[in-house]
């Protein structure tokens, strides 16, 4: 069973983050006046965007467990940041972030579970 969970949540979260990514690389202009709008500097949408690529990849390729739990605390922080940043500016766009969390936590749990058989 955690095998399932590991392999659905684990999917979802990841096509998130490479549609995110996406939208950052190709909507870039967008993005920033959002990330302005939101309180946060223009200039990290790109470097976000490969970020985001790289934490997938590490997700499913990598078999140390250093380099995995460094993803997963990206991808907390950068979920925790866009929910309450959507949060103070009061656009009501958070859900995303608790979907994502909630995405996270079920991937990163059965994963531990997983590794430690």
């Amino acid at each position: 069973m955690n095998k399932w969970i590991n392999w659905i949540s684990t999917g979802l979260l990841s096509a998130m983050m490479v549609m995110s990514a996406g939208m950052y690389l190709f909507n870039t202009a967008e993005i920033q006046q959002t990330f302005e709008s939101l309180g946060y500097p223009s200039y990290i949408v790109i470097p976000l965007a490969i970020a985001k690529i790289i934490g997938v990849v590490v997700l499913w390729v990598s078999k140390n467990r250093s380099l995995k739990d460094w993803a997963y605390a990206g991808f907390f922080f950068d979920f925790v940041l866009a929910f309450f940043a959507h949060t103070m500016v009061g656009d009501g766009q958070f859900g995303g972030a608790v979907i994502a969390l909630v995405l996270l936590a079920a991937s990163y749990y059965s994963w531990k579970k997983l590794s430690a058989e």
